[in-house]
Formats: C-alpha cells, sequence, structure tokens
C-alpha cells in the first residue's frame, strides 16, 4: 500500500504522514528532508543553492543516512530547500530515490507512507489513496514560529509569513512538478483542526479508498 501526502509547509502533512505510517505500519519518507539534505550539501560546499549545476551534484550525492542531520531543521536550509527543488535537474536526480523506497520499503513493511509536493502527481501517481494538506498561510506562519521558538531560534511572525508566502509561489509556480493537488487528491485543510481531527479525516478517507480498491485474485 502507498499513501501519498502533499501540500505546502507546516500544514500538517509531516506529523500525519507519520502518525499515518504507524498506524498502517508502513515506512514512511519525508521527501523535503531529501532537498534539504540536497541544499544543506550545496551549503556545506560553500556553493549557491540557486547554481544548478552545485545543486544537482549535491543531490546526486543524498544518502539515506543525511536525512539525520540535525541541521536539517533549520531555517536556512528550509529556504535554500525551497530553491533547490525548483531546480529540474535536482528534481530528477532525487526521483529514483523516492521511487525506490515507495516500491521497495526498508524493512520488508507492507508499503509506505511519502510525504512532500508532488508525490500523487510525480512520485507515485499510481498511490491507493492521495491526500492534499493544506492550511491558510496565516495558520502556517503561526505553527512554524512556534516551532522554530520551541527549536530556541528567533522568529518574528511578519517575516515567517512573508518567507511562506514566497515559498509557496515558488512551489506552486515552478515549471518542474508544480505544487498543486492530485485530481484524486483528498483535499484536507487543516487551518481549523488539531491533529487529532486531521488524523481522523485521513482515516475516514483512506478507509474508504481501500474499500473500493478491486479484491485481490485469490
Amino acid at each position: 500500500m502507498i499513501i501519498a501526502i502533499d501540500g505546502p509547509a507546516a500544514a500538517g502533512k509531516g506529523t500525519l504522514a507519520r502518525r499515518l505510517a504507524q498506524h498502517f505500519g508502513l515506512a514512511h519518507l519525508d521527501t523535503g528532508g531529501l532537498y534539504r539534505a540536497a541544499a544543506l550539501r550545496a551549503l556545506d560546499a560553500g556553493g549557491d543553492p540557486a547554481d544548478a549545476a552545485a545543486a544537482e551534484k549535491a543531490a546526486k550525492a543524498v544518502s539515506a543516512g543525511d536525512l539525520d542531520d540535525p541541521r536539517l531543521r533549520e531555517e536556512k536550509v528550509a529556504q535554500a530547500a525551497s530553491v533547490v527543488a525548483a531546480i529540474p535537474a535536482v528534481r530528477r536526480a532525487l526521483l529514483a530515490f523516492q521511487r525506490d523506497f515507495a516500491r521497495h520499503p526498508p524493512g520488508g513493511e507492507a508499503g509506505a507512507v511519502l510525504d512532500g509536493r508532488d508525490i500523487g502527481t510525480v512520485i507515485c501517481p499510481e498511490a491507493d489513496a492521495k491526500l492534499f494538506v493544506t492550511a491558510s498561510p496565516e495558520a502556517r506562519a503561526a505553527r512554524r514560529v512556534q516551532e522554530l521558538r520551541e527549536g530556541g531560534e528567533t522568529a518574528i511572525y511578519e517575516a515567517v509569513l512573508q518567507d511562506m508566502r514566497d515559498r509557496d509561489a515558488r512551489d506552486s509556480q515552478r515549471r518542474a512538478a508544480p505544487l498543486v493537488p492530485a485530481d484524486d487528491a483528498f483535499v484536507l485543510d487543516t487551518t481549523a483542526l488539531d491533529a487529532d481531527a486531521a488524523f481522523a479525516k485521513a482515516l475516514d478517507f483512506i478507509g474508504r479508498r481501500l474499500a473500493a480498491r478491486p479484491a485481490e485474485p485469490s
């Protein structure tokens, strides 16, 4: 089973993806972490994340071990990741990693939950269930500010909100795999929902999707 979860930053898709993976006993991949890892590699090498050649080289060097680097959560890395993710060569370099994870989950799991920006539209268009998790920019900025402050970073709401809007524009307007809901995705607006309510709605949708699947031949 493959569950694809897409959506903008701080909409709650990561939290939802982890809970669904645990609930169904599936592997989980935060694909945004791959772009953060590529961005961090580019930054560590002293390169410009907007330099297509440097970003592609960094993306090709990304490995599963890179996803454990605590620096991936830093705001400067998140901003660089948004720039790197708009480069077609970077997306091509990371495509195989994501598809292989979905089709051959680590640990012998029965499937995978992937969250990102183009899972249901590009990476796994054949996914059994697709969700597009969104929320208002104001709500997402408030959540991001809280996350940053809890992590010990200084965060100004107005600046974070503007960064969020800039990132949304880059993600939705890029030519390579823009951020859009898949035609058959369930759009889940979490603006007024807490994590438990969002989880319940997602479970209901996935349950209905799985019930509608053709039975496997005996």
